[in-house]
């Protein structure tokens, strides 16, 4: 047995390695330096009421982001995304503007150019790609110019392009928690359909499936997580959240409903830890959450070329 343990030094070492040579007063000491260090870590940014509201937000835009955006990679839609994050800011400069929450202006507006350009595409014989790029550079010039205009805007023209989420009002969560309970609802109830489009127009017309409208609701439902998402990571890097966990995901497993599933979770946890490393090493929010997303992507292309590797050398 170890003789009582005595931290103090004395002139040639300290007296704990005298009384046991096991050393295990110190591991034991070691270890539970590192556990308290890691579970004050891990405590200590919910002390914090902002804090709070940042993970609730941050893990809402973590779960819906890859929801939806696996119906946006099996579509093709991922530049649809990026243009409709940049169109939406008139609408968030009018909101400010006036004196309403940014909300205000931001849902109406994303919808509307998310209509605009299924229109535009389905119905006025543009291309997909032109109208897009068309709203995409025309609205985001506009918005830059509303903004410079504007004056007495509480946010900075930073925290619009890479998001803070960590300036997340309890009225923000609230909304959030609308729009994401919203954007579930009409995935649960419009998931076989949606799925079944998204494969197989053609098939789902012939069927009766109502295809331009639903298309119109994809629409609509990618307009809702953006805007959904546009708090925690930005115009800018909206795009990170929609597709890259959802990609990863893509890798993993090969069903569709299960590849939701894995992508809401790779999701979370990429928002929760980008969340952490924003708040312990003071990193932008936005930029943090899109860099660990890319790094569970990295390890699961990884993994699944690993998988590939070692299903071919079976084969041989």
């Amino acid at each position: 047995m170890c003789a009582p343990v005595e931290l103090r030094a004395t002139s040639s070492q300290p007296r704990f390695w005298k009384n046991c040579t096991d050393h295990t007063a110190w591991r034991r000491f070691t270890e539970g330096f590192w556990m308290d260090t890691i579970a004050e870590a891990f405590v200590t940014p919910f002390q914090y009421s902002f804090m709070v509201r940042a993970l609730i937000v941050s893990v809402i835009v973590g779960i819906m982001c890859p929801v939806v955006g696996a119906y946006v990679i099996t579509r093709g839609l991922g530049f649809m995304g990026d243009a409709l994050a940049h169109a939406v800011i008139p609408g968030m400069a009018l909101a400010f503007m006036l004196g309403f929450s940014p909300f205000v202006g931001i849902v109406p507006a994303a919808i509307a150019v998310a209509l605009l350009i299924g229109y535009l595409t389905m119905r006025a014989g543009v291309s997909e790609d032109t109208s897009i790029g068309i709203l995409f550079a025309g609205l985001f010039a506009l918005g830059l110019v509303m903004l410079t205009m504007a004056r007495g805007i509480p946010v900075s023209l930073e925290d619009i392009l890479l998001g803070q989420v960590l300036g997340t009002s309890r009225g923000d969560v609230l909304v959030t928690l609308g729009l994401a309970t919203g954007v579930l609802a009409l995935v649960w109830a419009l998931h076989k359909e949606l799925v079944f489009t998204s494969f197989d127009p053609t098939g789902a017309s012939v069927i009766g499936i109502p295809t331009q409208a639903l298309d119109y609701i994809l629409l609509v439902l990618l307009a809702l997580v953006i805007v959904i998402a546009l708090q925690a990571v930005g115009v800018v890097l909206v795009i990170s959240m929609l597709i890259t966990p959802a990609a990863a995901a893509q890798l993993l497993v090969r069903n569709f409903t299960q590849a939701m599933l894995v992508g809401a979770a790779i999701g979370a946890l990429s928002a929760i830890i980008g969340l952490y490393l924003s708040f312990h090493y003071n990193l932008p929010s936005g930029p943090a959450m899109a860099l660990v997303a890319m790094g569970f992507f990295i390890l699961a292309a990884a993994y699944a070329k690993g998988i590939s590797g070692a299903l071919r050398k079976k084969a041989a």
